[in-house]
């Protein structure tokens, strides 16, 4: 499930950040690295051990050399965990040549040891609106690790064929030594390539990136462009804005996903390995939201949020359709998207080993084709695992055993650091939905029922018109059952943040 991308200005900050280190406490979310895993670390980031095979290492001496290629990193302003960088290219016949390098981190993290134990217990890097907490040492994931400018780096280095239409008609991947020349932003891209004066290969990430949105949205592929929600302080009272993503970034996005795709075909031919899936929505039954009786499930409740929010989705558009026609830039279309990541949930991990998964179990509904993780290794573990296996399967060698040996464990694993990270999430936007509504208790607020308890209906969740906020409803003792669909008054009982979430009454 995509995260949600929340951020505090430089306003807020301040009265904010006692409350969210409390919640990192309250979390038990951890401050510090182990000593022996900070410790391995720094050993790692003066000499990384690049695997060669199982139990094998070579030096970086020894690498094959691709540092030639101009290499670019592109990411949010003032990113050091640089996981990918890029090199883009015509080809000479026609089409186009993507050169894809991901960080290997596996040059840094020696399997079995403290640092691969506590990467294991940490799963992913978690973000917070004011800081992240990272999967591994910031003396690897924004150092000896991370794919910087002007520093050779040891990464896996993919590089994929396109026909003129974008589609994939070839690819590789090896173990490779690389240097960026550049560190670039999407604020700096999406600047150039407005105005005209991107020059070649920056400006092909708009002509490839279109090309690959075309092919997904051929396929019925969604795609989520979520923007990222900034808590900023306005006359003394915080107020929540949205800032839309860039087209850039989605162009990146789909760079990613074109690794992602290739490394599950890989996989999957070689007979063992790790994929991302997801199954699709539920049945999208018609809700005019003035039925008294309205239909149910998580497909149902997005039609109701969006009524609330003013979204116009007709009954004929499919979910995925519909998708492709919100902007981010308008706030009911901005906070719609948040809540569509609800569609989203029951992601997992499918583990093959001896041959692939019949075909029904492979699929990533959202991408709509086989997937895996594969272009984040600093963040997310999995990661590490995927570069392995196709390492392997391109060499024609069998995984090594520290891979496999792993693999059974690893679904288990990512689906405990998604919980966490859902319940980090959810207890952040308590905490700032509290923010934004702690000196309004008593007031009152339109807003839709969105759900109701089966078992007691009067109980349920609103959301809000204005602000866009969603939070529990309970009528007293005795009162009406909620109108599942329709608008109604709530009063704000309670909100505190990092206290009491926001709570309200009908009135």
């Amino acid at each position: 499930m995509p995260r949600r991308h929340m951020h505090v200005t430089d306003a807020a900050e301040a009265p904010l950040r006692a409350a969210l280190h409390e919640l990192r406490v309250r979390l038990e979310i951890p401050d510090h690295f182990p000593p022996t895993a900070q410790a391995e670390a720094e050993s790692a980031a003066r000499a990384p051990r690049i695997p060669a095979g199982d139990g094998e290492v070579v030096t970086e001496h020894t690498l094959d050399d691709a540092t030639d290629l101009p290499l670019f990193t592109l990411d949010p302003p003032g990113s050091q965990d640089l996981d990918q960088a890029m090199f883009l290219s015509r080809r000479p016949g026609g089409g186009f040549r993507v050169h894809y390098a991901i960080a290997d981190v596996a040059s840094f993290v020696t399997p079995g040891g403290a640092l691969d134990a506590e990467a294991h217990h940490r799963v992913a890097t978690l973000y917070f609106p004011d800081e992240r907490v990272p999967l591994h040492p910031t003396v690897l994931s924004e150092g000896a690790a991370s794919l910087l400018p002007d520093q050779d780096r040891p990464a896996v280095l993919w590089q994929f064929d396109l026909d003129a239409a974008g589609a994939l008609t070839g690819s590789t991947v090896r173990r490779a030594l690389v240097r960026s020349r550049a560190r670039l932003d999407y604020p700096g891209v999406q600047r150039v390539l407005d105005d005209g004066t991107a020059e070649e290969p920056l400006a092909l990430l708009r002509e490839i990136g279109l090309l690959r949105e075309e092919l997904a949205a051929a396929r019925g592929a969604i795609s989520l462009n979520l923007p990222e929600q900034e808590i900023v302080e306005r006359d003394g009272r915080y107020t929540l804005a949205y800032r839309a993503p860039l087209p850039a970034a989605a162009w990146n996005a789909q760079i990613s996903l074109l690794t992602g795709m290739a490394a599950a075909e890989l996989m999957l031919a070689a007979g063992t390995g790790i994929l991302r899936t997801l199954p699709p929505p539920g049945p999208q039954p018609p809700s005019s939201g003035e039925d008294p009786n309205p239909p149910t499930g998580s497909v149902a409740r997005l039609r109701l949020t969006a009524q609330a929010l003013g979204v116009a989705w007709p009954h004929h558009t499919s979910y995925a359709a519909l998708i492709r026609t919100l902007d981010p830039r308008r706030a009911g279309d901005a906070a719609f998207l948040q809540e569509c990541t609800t569609l989203l949930r029951g992601a997992g991990y499918t583990v093959f080993d001896g041959g692939a998964p019949p075909a029904a179990g492979v699929v990533h509904a959202a991408v709509a084709a086989p997937y895996a993780h594969a272009t984040a290794p600093l963040r997310r573990l999995v990661d590490r695992y995927t570069s392995e296996l196709c390492l392997a399967a391109a060499a024609g060698h069998a995984p090594p055993g520290w891979v496999r040996a792993a693999l059974a464990a690893l679904p288990h694993e990512m689906e405990t650091g998604a919980q966490h990270a859902n319940r980090v999430e959810r207890a952040c936007v308590d905490l700032v939905e509290a923010a934004l509504l702690h000196d309004r208790v008593g007031e009152t607020f339109e807003a839709l029922v969105v759900d109701r308890h089966a078992d007691d209906p009067t109980q349920g969740t609103v959301h809000l018109c204005e602000p866009a906020v969603i939070g529990p409803v309970q009528a007293a003792p005795g009162g009406p059952e909620l109108p599942l669909g329709r608008r109604i008054r709530v009063r704000l009982a309670g909100a505190e943040p990092g206290r009491e979430p926001v709570r309200f009454t009908p009135v």
